[in-house]
């Protein structure tokens, strides 16, 4: 991938404000842009869009990897196309407006949806129900059976797949028929809900393209054992035969950020059945997610070169291992069909030279985190003066801290190191570290720099999007208002981003 020297912005539409709770495609998503191109960026990195469950994760527990997350419509802009009454409009009682609380999101959000799709239903046909449909048959060879999941897993409350009916669970042709005529009602909802959220989504893109910004988009390495993806083809990830559990989670192993390792609860690919069907799967997922953005981060990349499997039952990633995988005739056979891959490594980890080969082969920017290049000496590789061109440098990603939590939290050795760095005697010298830690990023030779809007604001830990060692309370930090995005940072990040020419 050939990029030019380019910087932008890291946050998930969730964290956008909002008045039903969570950040949405509606006004505050355009203002964001707006103050994107006012500021010369170039770039808006976001987070899976996927429907998410359980702890909110857009990583680990969605419920569809082609799928948009219904909570992110707007219901002013459904209000707009006679959904909703402007009466229906009723602001969520937000008693904390930095984080969402989806226990009182999600039955608010799903009020107006249903609300809005009833209106729908009641429309005469018309252009509207004519692109409806037009959707419904263009995107059927992934929507059939994420609306029918969706309506399943309603019927069931909640209860994974593996606990349906044996013949439901098994995809038996004539109970899945059967299923289909009795749940018309919800599947056409969960259509409509996809229809809305892609409508919603191009629109913005097209409002972003218009202003030169590139849209970052993310590919979670791993699908949700409890999903439509696994449930509609069970026969490309390592599950027991009689039960459909997985038979191996993924995760990685012990570092030294974990003494035991992470074990993430998502099933492991059969590998070598998505080598027999010619990487189908994998195509359709890069042309489904190549459809919505103009670049697109893998998640754990050194998974596609070897990944870590546990046994299922383990309750740390201590007994597992590596087993290979067929990177490299993955991505030349996604090269061969879909042209240049327009793809960021995310390289971070245990990685290995065989994983460098892999990135460099293809030529993907890696990942450089600003954090990590004063745990240690000069070699460190990411510190500033270790970097190629080709890569991508962030102060910080959904993963860190916040840049003023992070250096809360430093040890005086990593404060040492980062006054040593840029000339000082002692840390007590260093102006505010958000703002270092952003000119580092964008004075580098890294061709991409992105910044976490959090440090953009001067934001403490309180505004984590995600602390990796707990899996409560995370994916859930969000900023106030569109009026924090002031005419005077926008000025000083155009500055800045001039004077280290990335425009």
């Amino acid at each position: 991938m050939s990029v030019q020297r380019y910087s932008g912005v890291l946050l998930h539409p969730t964290s956008l404000p909002s008045p039903h709770g969570i950040g949405d495609l509606g006004r505050s998503a355009y203002e964001f842009v707006d103050f994107l191109a006012q500021s010369g960026q170039q770039l808006w990195q976001i987070l899976p869009l996927g429907p998410t469950g359980y702890e909110h994760s857009p990583y680990i527990m969605n419920f569809s990897t082609f799928a948009g997350n219904p909570l992110l419509i707007s219901p002013e802009m459904l209000a707009q196309e006679g959904f909703l009454e402007s009466n229906e409009l009723v602001p969520l009682p937000q008693p904390n407006l930095d984080r969402v609380e989806f226990e009182q999101v999600i039955p608010h959000k799903m009020k107006l949806l249903q609300l809005a799709f009833e209106r729908f239903q009641s429309f005469e046909a018309d252009t509207l129900k004519l692109r409806f449909e037009q959707f419904c048959q263009m995107q059927s060879w992934w929507l059939d059976d994420f609306v029918l999941f969706m309506a399943l897993l309603e019927a069931n409350e909640g209860r994974v797949w593996t606990q349906w009916d044996s013949a439901i669970a098994r995809r038996e042709p004539s109970a899945i028929a059967a299923q289909v005529n009795a749940l018309q009602a919800q599947i056409q909802f969960h259509q409509f809900l996809q229809f809305i959220f892609f409508a919603q989504w191009s629109q913005l893109r097209s409002y972003a393209n218009a202003k030169n910004i590139k849209i970052i988009g993310d590919i979670s390495i791993y699908v949700c054992h409890n999903s439509a993806d696994v449930w509609a083809a069970p026969e490309l990830f390592k599950l027991h035969p009689q039960t459909l559990e997985p038979a191996y989670i993924a995760g990685v192993p012990p570092d030294y950020f974990s003494a035991t390792g992470q074990l993430w609860g998502n099933p492991v690919y059969d590998w070598a059945k998505m080598q027999q069907t010619g990487f189908d799967w994998w195509i359709k997922r890069f042309q489904a997610t190549l459809q919505y953005v103009d670049i697109v981060r893998v998640d754990h990349f050194r998974g596609f070169e070897a990944y870590w499997q546990v046994p299922a039952g383990e309750t740390t990633a201590i007994n597992g291992e590596w087993i290979k995988a067929p990177g490299v005739e993955l991505f030349e056979t996604l090269r061969d069909r879909l042209g240049e891959l327009p793809v960021l490594a995310e390289d971070l980890g245990i990685i290995t030279p065989e994983v460098e080969a892999l990135r460099d082969r293809f030529q993907f920017p890696g990942m450089k985190i600003l954090m990590f290049g004063f745990l240690e000496g000069a070699a460190n590789p990411h510190l500033p003066h270790n970097y190629v061109p080709n890569c991508v440098v962030y102060p910080g990603t959904h993963d860190n801290d916040t840049a003023l939590g992070w250096w809360a939290a430093a040890t005086p050795a990593e404060k040492t190191l980062l006054a040593r760095y840029l000339g000082h005697a002692t840390p007590d010298d260093l102006p505010a570290i958000n703002w270092i830690l952003i000119r580092l990023a964008l004075a580098s030779v890294a061709r991409l720099a992105i910044l976490p809007l959090q440090d953009l604001l001067g934001l403490g830990g309180e505004a984590r999007m995600n602390d990796p060692s707990t899996n409560a309370g995370n994916w859930r930090w969000r900023y106030r208002g569109s009026d924090l995005l002031t005419p005077e940072l926008s000025q000083t990040l155009l500055e800045l981003t001039q004077l280290y020419d990335r425009l």
